[in-house]
């Protein structure tokens, strides 16, 4: 691959293709991977495909303008990404310590990109070059996009795109609007009112060309948490292309116009944003310090669906990409896994095919394409809808497709089952063939906790489901004589968990034999329910309140009784268990958790000389024997 393969990066690039202007310059806070996976690199090849002339601006360094104004002014306007994720959860662990590897940037190097990575490019560009409109997106974004909390900060912040000073925001998959926008803007205007799935600032609610609804405003919700919870529903309530309106949210003397979302693409659609000329390599300009890790994780594996009608509250998905599931079809998907198998270091294995949840590959009822999303109901939680269409066959026919292409050994799925909807596919074929073959040893998992009511406060099923799934990967692996084991990922100091709800779960871990090596402490990122749950100690779907679990020594605790066994948390394990009045699992049983703390060992005699000379560190001397 050489330069040239991938979208400019500098003035000599466009010097080299001959271009003396360009269009758009798309800034990013990731390093640039032109892969489709990566949100940037996707919107660049869209508007290149619809004939611009596109450059990328990657990690630049934010202290001036100067990187800005490298490749000179483009000709209609800048679209600015924090990257694949939010640069403060990229910068910061759930207990707000720096991270010290950033696997989005060359060699893992922390400290490209800046806090508030969407903020600081956006002002920047305006330094560079006044008043050239500025379009942000990407996930940072779209899950700032109203009046948020900022747990770094611990209060609410207002949208984004007043911070950023932004002409447009576009939230969700941002391909559709950023089309329309790219029209917009090249015909010289900057009114973007008619554009679903995007936001921008207006003087009033006229200047909103949708039916609306209006949401409690900027001031209302930093000052009354109930207002900030309200308000949330709201926003969830019309966050679907089909039902949903746009929502206002005034902002001291201004308003916040944020349009209803942007229809999903269809299939042939997705098909055809796959098939752009993505070279699915990092930029040769990382070669010498050995590329960007992130994308070894992606590298064999592809995309095939998106959306997620799970709906985790913890999840930000479900107000991202939406709930309505859309996939790519069978032949885009197989033509892309053989392209894998002609690239030099392909040894043969398929990575992943999924997306949000790997088998979720159609709308989950019919009713929704004409109805929309229920606005009262999920599809999963609390108990599956009975209008839920749990068929696996079209993902199965695809998955055996591609286990029979040439060059292919295996064929993974890895990117996470929801095991409550697989449960509801009565054939059991998809789940037999899963088993038999597309396990590479450990299934994934999201059980997150087995206390009911932690679980009803996340969303999740509730421990039943779990060990009902248990027990039939169990009975399959004996029928297909695999070893397989399932891998649980588990959250602790999610809302409405208590420190009691976690001894339960180091009991029942120890009693299922289970040992995790990682645990995710709760991690309050913009725009989920969850969040909004930590932040207001109000349940936003009943505005009941719930208990939260806020001290760091609280969440020390919950975490280190998910991993009981360790060492290191014993100390942690025994206050817990104290404090929760468990002493019953403090002892030498095979029930208990812990042993107790081990008694000083009596001496002889005190003050003896011997005693005298160990505590120095030394032995004693023996008497000698008279005569």
């Amino acid at each position: 691959m050489t330069r040239e393969d991938f979208l400019p990066v500098s003035k000599e690039d466009m010097e080299r293709r001959g271009w003396y202007y360009y269009d758009f310059l798309i800034v990013t806070g990731d390093a640039y991977v032109d892969h489709p996976s990566f949100g940037p690199a996707v919107i660049g090849r869209v508007l290149e495909a619809e004939g611009y002339r596109v450059a990328v601006l990657a990690q630049p360094d934010w202290r001036s303008p100067a990187d800005f104004e490298a490749m000179g002014r483009p000709r209609y306007g800048a679209m600015v990404s924090s990257g694949n994720l939010d640069s403060m959860v990229a910068h910061y662990t759930s207990s707000k310590k720096r991270r010290s590897e950033d696997f989005y940037s060359p060699a893992k190097k922390a400290g490209l990109r800046p806090d508030r990575a969407v903020i600081v490019y956006s002002n920047r560009l305006r330094e560079a070059f006044g008043d050239l409109p500025v379009v942000i997106g990407g996930l940072e974004a779209s899950l700032r996009r109203f009046a948020h909390y900022d747990y770094w900060e611990d209060s609410v912040r207002r949208s984004v795109l007043f911070d950023a000073k932004a002409d447009l925001l576009i939230y969700g998959m941002g391909e559709r609007a950023s089309r329309e926008a790219a029209a917009l803007l090249k015909r010289g205007s900057r009114d973007f009112s008619g554009i679903r799935g995007a936001a921008f600032r207006a003087s009033g609610p006229d200047e909103c060309k949708f039916e609306y609804v209006v949401c409690p405003s900027c001031e209302e919700v930093a000052a009354d948490k109930a207002a900030f919870a309200r308000a949330v529903m709201q926003q969830y309530a019309e966050h679907d292309p089909v039902r949903g309106r746009a929502v206002l949210q005034k902002h001291s003397d201004k308003w916040l116009v944020v349009n209803p979302p942007a229809r999903p693409l269809g299939t042939a659609e997705l098909d055809e944003v796959a098939g752009l000329p993505y070279t699915r390599r990092w930029h040769p300009m990382y070669d010498e310090v050995g590329g960007v890790p992130a994308l070894e994780e992606v590298r064999f594996s592809i995309i095939h669906n998106r959306g997620c009608f799970g709906a985790c509250n913890f999840c930000a998905l479900a107000f991202h990409q939406g709930r309505m599931v859309t996939a790519r079809s069978e032949d885009s998907v197989v033509a892309e896994a053989a392209d894998l198998t002609r690239e030099p270091d392909f040894k043969g294995y398929i990575h992943d095919v999924g997306g949000p949840t790997a088998n979720f590959n159609h709308p989950s009822c019919a009713l929704q394409l004409k109805n929309g999303m229920c606005r009262d109901k999920n599809c999963l939680f609390p108990e599956p809808c009975a209008n839920l269409d749990a068929d696996h066959s079209d993902y199965l026919k695809l998955l055996r497709r591609l286990r029979q292409l040439p060059g292919v050994k295996k064929v993974f799925v890895r990117s996470g089952i929801r095991y409550d909807y697989m449960l509801c596919d009565r054939s059991g074929e998809f789940f037999s063939e899963l088993t038999k073959h597309h396990v590479s040893g450990m299934l994934k998992v999201a059980p997150e906790h087995c206390s009911d009511r932690a679980l009803y406060y996340m969303g999740k099923p509730g421990l039943g489901v779990y060990e009902r799934f248990l027990e039939k990967y169990r009975r399959l692996n004996q029928r297909w004589n695999k070893e397989q084991y399932v891998v649980p990922y588990l959250m602790s100091s999610h809302p409405g968990c208590t420190l009691s709800d976690a001894v339960d779960l180091a009991v029942y871990l120890k009693r299922t034999g289970k040992y995790p090596e990682q645990v995710q402490d709760f991690y309050p990122t913009p725009g989920t329910l969850s969040t909004c749950m930590y932040y207001t100690g109000i349940d936003p779907r009943t505005m009941e309140s719930i208990y939260v679990a806020r001290s760091p020594r609280e969440k020390a605790m919950q975490r280190a009784l998910l991993q009981w066994s360790r060492p290191e948390n014993r100390a942690l394990v025994l206050r817990a268990l104290r404090e929760c009045g468990r002493e019953d699992l403090i002892g030498f049983s095979a029930n208990c958790l812990v042993r107790p703390e081990a008694r000083p060992r009596s001496g002889r005699a005190r003050g003896g000389a011997g005693d005298k000379k160990k505590a120095a560190g030394g032995q004693p001397q023996k008497k000698k024997k008279r005569g």
